[in-house]
C-alpha cells in the first residue's frame, strides 16, 4: 500500500472531528472518502497532510512512518494536496502560483510547468496575468497544475469539484482519470457521489466522523439506502 492511515483522531477542542479513521490507498488507486458536511473529510486530508496534527493514529506513506514530519517534507517525498476552495494566490501571476508548486524541491521544474501549459492551454495564454481573472474552472486547473508541479506520488484532492458547472465537472473527473491512467494514485474527498464513485476504485463513506462503510463502488451503492442516510441524513 502507497499510503496506511490507521486509528486516526483529530480533535479541534471538544470537537472530535475524525474518530479512529482508517484507510489504505495503493498504488495506481483512486480512492474516494464520502460523506456529508461536517463529516471529517476535510479534517482527515489535512492530517494526512500534516496541516493539521492528529490527536492519535498512525500515518505511513510509501512503507514509511511520517508521524512527526512536517507538511512541507510530506509534499517533497511526493503526499500532495489540493485544498477546498482552490486556495490560489490571486495577486500571483498564474506563472507565479505555478512556480509555487515547486516550494520544496530543488532541482528545476521547467519542464513540469511547460507540461501543464500544454495540458491546460487556457492557463499558458494566462500565464502572465495574475489569477484573480480566471473563472472557477480555471482556478480548480490552476490549484491541480501547482500541485502536479510538486510532483506528486499522491495528490489528494479536497471536494474539486465544488462549484463547478456540469460539463467542467464532467472535464474535471476526465482529468482525474487520464492523471491516474498515468501512474498517478489519488485520494478523493468528493460530495458528487455519483462522479466520484464511477471513477474511484474503492471507497469510504464517514458519518460524524467515523467510517460507516467502506467497499468498492458496487459494493456501496449495493446498500444505497445506507449511503444516502450518511450522506443526505435520510432515515
Amino acid at each position: 500500500m502507497l499510503l496506511e492511515v490507521e486509528g486516526l483522531d483529530v480533535r479541534y477542542g471538544r470537537n472530535h472531528a475524525v474518530k479512529s479513521m482508517s484507510l489504505t490507498v495503493g498504488e495506481g488507486e483512486i480512492v474516494t472518502v464520502l460523506g456529508a458536511n461536517g463529516a471529517g473529510k476535510s479534517s482527515l486530508l489535512k492530517a494526512i497532510q500534516g496541516t493539521v496534527r492528529a490527536a492519535a493514529g498512525k500515518v505511513r506513506f510509501a512503507g514509511k512512518s511520517i508521524d512527526g514530519w512536517s507538511a512541507p517534507k510530506r509534499v517533497n517525498k511526493g503526499l500532495v494536496l489540493v485544498p477546498e476552495g482552490r486556495q490560489i494566490f490571486v495577486s500571483l501571476t498564474v506563472h507565479e502560483n505555478l512556480q509555487m508548486g515547486a516550494y520544496t524541491r530543488r532541482d528545476p521544474y521547467d519542464r513540469e510547468i511547460d507540461e501543464i501549459y500544454q495540458r491546460f492551454p487556457n492557463l499558458g495564454e494566462r500565464r502572465d496575468m495574475p489569477a484573480s481573472v480566471l473563472s472557477g474552472g480555471e482556478q480548480q486547473m490552476l490549484a491541480i497544475g501547482r500541485a502536479l508541479v510538486a510532483k506528486p506520488t499522491l495528490m489528494m484532492l479536497d471536494e474539486p469539484s465544488l462549484g463547478l458547472s456540469p460539463i467542467l465537472v464532467v472535464e474535471l473527473f476526465n482529468l482525474i482519470e487520464q492523471l491516474n491512467a498515468n501512474g498517478l494514485s489519488i485520494l478523493l474527498v468528493e460530495q458528487n457521489t455519483r462522479m466520484a464513485l464511477q471513477s474511484a476504485h474503492r471507497g469510504y463513506v464517514l458519518e460524524l466522523g467515523t467510517t460507516v462503510m467502506n467497499g468498492t463502488p458496487a459494493e456501496l451503492m449495493e446498500q444505497e439506502h445506507k449511503l444516502e442516510a450518511a450522506y443526505f441524513g435520510v432515515t
